[in-house]
């Protein structure tokens, strides 16, 4: 049965040539927990899952799994099980001989390979596949075949670089909530990479967003997503991204207002970490969903794009020179060009410091 382990990694440095990768970096995962490393390529999410695997030397620091220090352990001794981007089976084996070869290298005895085979095979629906080559196989069975390759091992960590990246949009769907039940069946720890925002939202218990090597939010996909600690991060998450608007915080008797020259909104019930005392340039962001279009509502735009999503349409506003982004459930009539008023929900904002980027 596979084991639960949590990894601790301890101010972490990775030097790749000249360059710093890495800096400083702390992260916790906890025992069967499922941590998605989300950001941009280059932002080092890899270079990091590749450092727990052991396929990367750290500069500094320690990495921890399952309370053992391993910052120096060869690959082979982590119990760890890492699937690739690419798939990386034996052209030359059978779905079955791919299953089994690290398990048949290692002595396993024969039963319990069989035992593990049956078992990863019936996770992951490979019974019809198992004499086939992976020449005969869908991108899709492939990668299925390279999941199925890792569960074998029986890991106390599973790490996955970019798993989805190489199948289409429909396969990608079908392997995520395949991949999440999985989870879910089998209880362990899993660390994901990847750069699709969508991915981590489904996916993650906790995601960590990374920036130039540096974490810059972890927390649940509803915590990031309602309260990013940052512009990049509110910026990086949504699709539509989140609506930003430049202005300044104010004090006044009534209370807090948010003010730029066309917009007087009143913010006093937002959550501030810390009141400003004094009138701040910062930056007001609004999500879509929570933008919302309609008669006798408070402001005005011209529809400059209308976009049909099936269930909803996103609806594009020129206000005043920005474009806003309204998700639209009801798909109210609208054309290109019409006058359209619009509310935002004061509930449902963010606000960050123009100069740092952090949020208020």
């Amino acid at each position: 049965m596979t084991n639960v382990s949590n990894v601790s990694i301890r101010n972490l440095r990775i030097d790749l040539g000249a360059n710093t990768v890495i800096e400083a970096l702390d992260l916790d995962v906890n025992a069967g927990e499922f941590v998605v490393l989300l950001g941009p390529s280059g932002c080092g999410k890899s270079t990091l899952l590749h450092s727990i695997a052991g396929l990367i030397d750290v500069a500094d620091g320690s990495i921890e799994i399952g309370g053992q220090d391993m910052t120096w352990a060869d690959p082979k001794d982590r119990r760890i099980s890492l699937v690739f981007q690419s798939y990386a089976l034996y052209p030359t084996m059978n779905v079955e001989r791919n299953l089994s070869f690290a398990l048949r290298i290692n002595g396993t005895p024969k039963a319990e390979i069989e035992r593990r085979v049956t078992r990863a095979s019936e996770m992951l629906q490979l019974g019809a596949l198992l004499k086939r080559k992976p020449a005969q196989l869908s991108g899709g069975q492939r990668q299925r075949v390279a999941i199925g390759r890792a569960i074998v091992r029986e890991a106390d960590v599973f790490l996955f670089d970019e798993p989805l990246s190489n199948l289409d949009a429909k396969l990608r769907t079908e392997l995520r909530r395949e991949l999440k039940q999985l989870h879910q069946r089998l209880g362990a720890t899993m660390i994901y990479v990847t750069h699709d925002q969508v991915e981590a939202m489904t996916l993650a218990t906790r995601m960590a967003v990374m920036r130039s090597g540096v974490i810059q939010q972890i927390g649940t996909p509803a915590e990031v997503y309602a309260r990013p600690d940052n512009l990049f991060v509110a910026t990086f998450l949504g699709s539509p991204a989140m609506n930003m608007l430049q202005g300044r915080l104010e004090r006044r008797e009534e209370g807090m207002r948010f003010r730029t020259e066309y917009l007087d909104l009143d913010v006093s019930r937002y959550p501030f970490k810390t009141l400003p005392d004094m009138t701040l340039p910062c930056v007001l962001g609004v999500r879509p969903e929570d933008v919302r279009v309609g008669a006798d509502l408070p402001q005005r735009g011209n529809v400059s794009l209308v976009e049909p999503m099936g269930n909803h349409q996103v609806i594009w506003l020129d206000y005043h020179g920005a474009q806003i982004a309204s998700i639209d459930q009801d798909k109210s009539p609208i054309a290109l060009g019409d006058a359209c008023a619009f509310s935002l929900d004061s509930a449902h904002i963010s606000l960050f410091d123009e100069a740092s980027g952090a949020r208020l």
